[in-house]
């Protein structure tokens, strides 16, 4: 372990928190600087406009999403990502079932709880 965080990941093995509209997340791994997420979307599930101090990149692993980030909205499909400065407002809606992969600067606390 480092920072109380595996140094490896067994997907199989790694545990799921349930959102809201079936969504699901687990973190894959963080440190104080860094966090990657997995988050699974069923289709037509939002990620409602938001923002936070984190810097984030995301990958989108699979699926359709309609991705807007501060004013700018486009469709993103496997193998595609985007980015998103800190604090500047952003949310995805899921036009097929799929999974993105978050990777924030620093660590999401608030995942931790």
């Amino acid at each position: 372990m480092t920072n109380g965080t595996p140094v490896f990941f067994q997907g199989d093995q790694e545990n799921w928190t349930s959102l809201d509209q079936g969504m699901k997340r687990r973190i894959l791994g963080y440190d104080d600087h860094v966090m990657m997420v997995e988050v699974f979307f069923p289709q037509g599930a939002i990620g409602y406009e938001h923002s936070h101090p984190h810097s984030q990149t995301t990958y989108v692993a699979n699926g359709v999403f309609e991705v807007t980030v501060d004013g700018q909205t486009t469709v993103l499909k496997e193998g595609d990502s985007f980015f998103v400065p800190s604090g500047n407002k952003h949310s995805v809606v899921n036009q097929e079932s799929g999974v993105l992969i978050d990777v924030f600067s620093p660590k999401r606390d608030d995942f931790l709880k």
